[in-house]
């Protein structure tokens, strides 16, 4: 026989390797626990009609909130918010592809991530457990996919029915096909085969047209210098680009650190980032239409409504903001006239940091994640319920 100093040893790690890893949240956040969440990041306060505006779309804002790890869905139905949360590694670019019914979002680490998330459409019935209820709607991952980190992965779209984005590291866009792997498959003009290797344009987002030709691109300068995104001394005022996807140069100029472009009708709206701005690109030239309190990225739209996030800027990147009032800055997101640029409401969340993307969800009928703020997935029937929740609740891409 052992003795029994071993044997307890073996006992205690059994029971240690038994009680690992058990978390649903954990596993879905590539082991990081919910309770790693300050509830001090999640705490928001309203301005205006926000909660109004949104229930008028009939649909879901998600948000990514990439320095704090989280994404965020807010929903009003009723005149009754719900705030819902999930923490996720760094993410940044949302996409939806509402005929399918999933979700994807992209996650910037060391190797890139892109995750799929799709309703739960019902339970899986279970001898001896209780019925789940109310989890139809409740987003559930139901697949990841791992891409080398040097991609640099910012923003995500689809065009032509295809998941594409931004490798940013390569001054591409790179198509991200289901079975796997990428493909570069656009490039602006400038860029030779020798500069696929490095950071050189911060090529950040995409206005997703039905093609890549007719789709556009934003950028923080136009062609490749000795200074690049990143460096201390690279220059940004007024040298950021829309390119044209079809002629692979210049459309636009006059931007100061872009992101967000989007189609939106048939015109093309960016946020002009470095000054706190909300436009539409007018003949080759930025046309402002709001000004927001701090560092503006993230942007969607329904008919005739805007919505904009506003960010806090990061202390080394002061320059890059020479247009924004740094003490005045706010990290929410703004409902926003689209014709008059009025703000119609604000939620703002006064720890916050940066947000990244907003997309509404369109065909996806859900009402957020599992962890609603409330509950911050810290009582006892809150962790029964999610534990279930992922247990039994069945989504199908």
């Amino acid at each position: 026989m052992k003795p029994s100093s071993e044997s307890e040893t073996l006992d205690a790690l059994w029971a240690h390797h038994h009680a690992e890893l058990r978390d649903p949240h954990k596993i879905v956040s590539q082991w990081s626990p919910p309770g790693e969440v300050d509830p001090a990041l999640l705490k928001h306060r309203v301005r205006g009609r926000f909660w109004d505006v949104l229930e008028e779309t009939g649909q879901t804002l998600l948000v990514t909130r990439e320095y704090e790890h989280l994404v965020i869905a807010l929903n009003a139905s009723q005149g009754k918010p719900r705030v819902t949360y999930l923490r996720l590694p760094h993410p940044n670019g949302l996409a939806i592809d509402g005929a399918r019914g999933v979700l994807y979002i992209a996650s910037t680490r060391n190797p890139n991530l892109v995750y799929e998330f799709a309703p739960c459409i019902g339970e899986i019935p279970r001898d001896g457990t209780p019925a789940l209820k109310g989890a139809e709607g409740t987003l559930l991952p139901v697949r990841s996919r791992y891409l080398p980190g040097c991609l640099y992965i910012h923003d995500i779209a689809l065009i032509g029915g295809k998941l594409h984005a931004n490798a940013v590291s390569m001054n591409a866009i790179v198509e991200l096909p289901e079975s796997g792997g990428f493909r570069r498959v656009w490039w602006p003009r400038c860029i030779s085969n020798k500069s696929f290797g490095r950071n050189y344009l911060q090529l950040n987002s995409i206005a997703a047209g039905p093609t890549l030709e007719e789709s556009f691109f934003s950028a923080s300068a136009e062609e490749p210098s000795a200074r690049r995104p990143g460096h201390l001394n690279f220059p940004v005022d007024k040298r950021g680009v829309i390119f044209s996807g079809r002629t692979r140069g210049v459309f636009a100029r006059g931007l100061t650190r872009p992101h967000s472009a989007r189609l939106i009708g048939k015109a093309i709206w960016v946020d002009n980032s470095g000054y706190g701005e909300v436009g539409r690109i007018s003949g080759e030239r930025f046309d402002a239409i709001a000004k927001l309190p701090g560092w503006t990225r993230g942007l969607c739209a329904w008919k005739g409504l805007g919505f904009a996030g506003s960010s806090r800027v990061i202390p080394r990147f002061r320059h890059y903001a020479p247009g924004v009032d740094l003490d005045k800055s706010r990290t929410g997101v703004h409902a926003l006239d689209l014709k008059t640029g009025r703000i119609l409401g604000s939620i703002e969340w006064p720890l916050g940091n940066q947000i990244f993307a907003l997309e509404l969800s369109a065909g996806l009928k859900t009402l957020g994640f599992p962890f609603g703020v409330r509950e911050n997935g810290n009582g006892k029937a809150a962790r029964k319920r999610i534990q279930q929740i992922f247990f039994m609740g069945s989504a199908q891409r």
